[in-house]
């Protein structure tokens, strides 16, 4: 099956990966683009779990100064070898990644992060707008369950929406990356600066 050249370049639109990655996807998903875009995610986030073992000692440090000099981004990306750190698509990752930070202000890298103290208090208050619901104990565990995921997916770095491609995580974003460099790759550390914040 022939695959429209235009069809390609929407999916690499989409995902970030090269022509090649995006023409097979394509072929075997008989020219789906949701599929392909489903397929590419699939095989992203299994590369990724078989790097996930492989140590990351060499990477970058990136940063992003915004326009007006009041917000300043500072992370630490990691990869396996110093070939990939000096790749584009890691400096690139980095710099969307700075640009999703300043923007969106994740608090923490990823939920196994997140103060206790400050879950617990949240929980607390998600208790208490349920309280007097009459729903039953069950429903209201759920509901709250449901709070704190969603809390999760906004002060949390890996599970917020990517600000560049609000199909996907910013953790499957990285996987994309992952999926396209065949290595390992983690955010080790960020840091966010706000002038009077």
């Amino acid at each position: 099956m022939a695959i429209d050249l235009k069809l390609i370049q929407e999916l690499r639109a989409h995902t970030g990966l090269g022509l090649m990655d995006c023409r097979k996807a394509l072929e075997e998903t008989k020219g789906d683009l949701d599929a392909a875009i489903e397929l590419l995610r699939k095989k992203g986030a299994s590369v990724a779990a078989k790097r996930s073992d492989k140590q990351t000692s060499e990477g970058i440090v990136a940063t992003y100064i915004h326009p007006g000099d009041r917000i300043g981004v500072l992370i630490e990306l990691n990869c396996e070898t110093d070939f990939v750190a000096r790749t584009e698509d890691l400096k690139k990752l980095a710099n969307d990644l700075c640009l999703h930070i300043a923007a969106l202000k994740p608090l923490y890298l990823s939920p196994e992060q997140v103060d206790p103290k400050f879950l617990e208090h949240e929980q607390g208050i998600f208790k208490e707008q349920m309280a007097g619901s009459g729903k039953p104990e069950k429903i209201v565990n759920q509901i709250i369950e449901g709070k704190v995921q969603k809390l999760m997916s906004e002060i949390c770095l890996l599970n917020q929406t990517f600000v560049k491609n609000d199909q996907m995580t910013v953790d499957e974003a990285i996987k994309a990356v992952i999926a396209k460099t065949g290595e390992s790759i983690k955010v080790r550390r960020f840091a966010r600066f706000e002038i009077g914040a």
